[in-house]
C-alpha cells in the first residue's frame, strides 16, 4: 500500500522557519513528481511547490517563492519543504502529493496524498 507521511510541522513565530519531510513508501518515488498543497480553514486546497523525478525542475506559488524550498532525496524516498521567513498566511493544512503524469498544478490528478500536517504561524 503506498503511504505518504508528513512530518515537522509545528507552532512557529512569525520570521521564523520549519522544515516539512514527507515520507513515501510503496512507490517507485523517483518516478513521481512530488507537490506540496495547503489548506487554510474556509479555503481551497492550492498549490504550495512541486518538484520532478529527479529534482531537476521546481515550481512556486508566487505567494511562497524566495522564502519556501523543495528538495527531494530519491535515495531516501523523502520530499522536503523547507520554510524560512513564515507570515501568518501561511497557516494551514500541509500536504504532500505524488503524480505519476499531468498537470502538477491541480489537485485532481494526484494520485497519493498524506494525511497532511498542521503549520500554524503565530504573530
Amino acid at each position: 500500500q503506498v503511504q505518504l507521511v508528513e512530518s515537522g510541522g509545528g507552532l512557529v513565530q512569525a520570521g521564523g522557519s520549519l522544515r516539512l519531510s514527507c515520507a513515501a513508501s510503496g512507490l517507485s518515488f523517483s518516478s513521481y513528481f512530488m507537490g506540496w498543497f495547503r489548506q487554510a480553514p474556509g479555503k481551497e486546497r492550492e498549490f504550495v511547490t512541486g518538484i520532478s523525478w529527479s529534482g531537476g525542475s521546481t515550481y512556486y506559488a508566487d505567494s511562497v517563492k524566495g522564502r519556501f524550498t523543495i528538495s527531494r532525496d530519491n535515495a531516501k524516498n523523502t520530499v522536503y519543504l523547507q520554510m524560512n521567513s513564515l507570515k501568518p498566511e501561511d497557516t494551514a493544512i500541509y500536504y504532500c502529493a505524488a503524480l505519476k503524469g499531468g498537470a502538477y498544478y491541480y489537485t485532481q490528478g494526484y494520485d497519493y496524498w498524506g494525511q497532511g500536517i498542521q503549520v500554524t504561524v503565530s504573530s
